[in-house]
């Protein structure tokens, strides 16, 4: 598995400190709120995992699931919810944790679609950002680390379901998922 990847763009130890830091000013910013963290999947698990453990403060966990991609390294622009939240929003603070933020459409969707259920406020942290790739008016609160526009995999993001379970984040070989 680590044979198909071209190069390492961000090492455990990178991540480490990446989600310790946007653990910590996410509890300055939260404090006093009552706080529900969503973990977009399947991909933020990894993050959201480790994140939360560094929001030192009381807080809500729940999950939503959106696919645009199936099998490819494209979105097919549909979005399609797969798993909603269980928590009503009215009072919370709403904190969407997304693994990778590209063309935006699928965490605007889900950001569109919270909005209407009265929380107090939505806000986005993302490990990834590929600003390069926005195709809609989507930003994210908190930025993890930037990456250039290439098919990165490991620590949650996937090619076909797989590569999630890597340690560190990498570029995956063009000829894995080019056949």
């Amino acid at each position: 598995m680590h044979n198909d990847i071209e190069k390492i763009l961000v090492t455990e130890e990178e991540l480490a400190e990446v989600t310790k830091k946007l653990g910590e000013k996410i509890t300055r910013d939260y404090a006093g709120k009552k706080l529900l963290i969503v973990g977009v999947l399947k991909g933020s698990i990894y993050f959201l995992t480790d994140l939360s453990r560094h929001i030192d403060l009381p807080c809500h966990i729940d999950f939503v699931q959106a696919s645009s991609y199936g099998s490819s390294t494209v979105s097919s622009g549909k979005i399609e919810i797969i798993k909603d939240i269980s928590d009503d929003l009215t009072g919370f603070d709403v904190l969407l944790v997304e693994d990778i933020l590209d063309t935006g459409k699928t965490l605007k969707h889900i950001h569109d679609m919270l909005s209407k259920r009265n929380p107090e406020s939505i806000a986005v942290v993302t490990l990834l950002d590929k600003p390069s790739r926005r195709e809609v008016d989507i930003y994210a609160d908190y930025i993890g680390i930037d990456v250039p526009n290439a098919f990165v995999v490991g620590y949650g993001l996937d090619y076909d379901q797989y590569y999630r379970n890597l340690p560190y984040i990498g570029i995956l070989k063009e000829e894995i998922y080019k056949n």
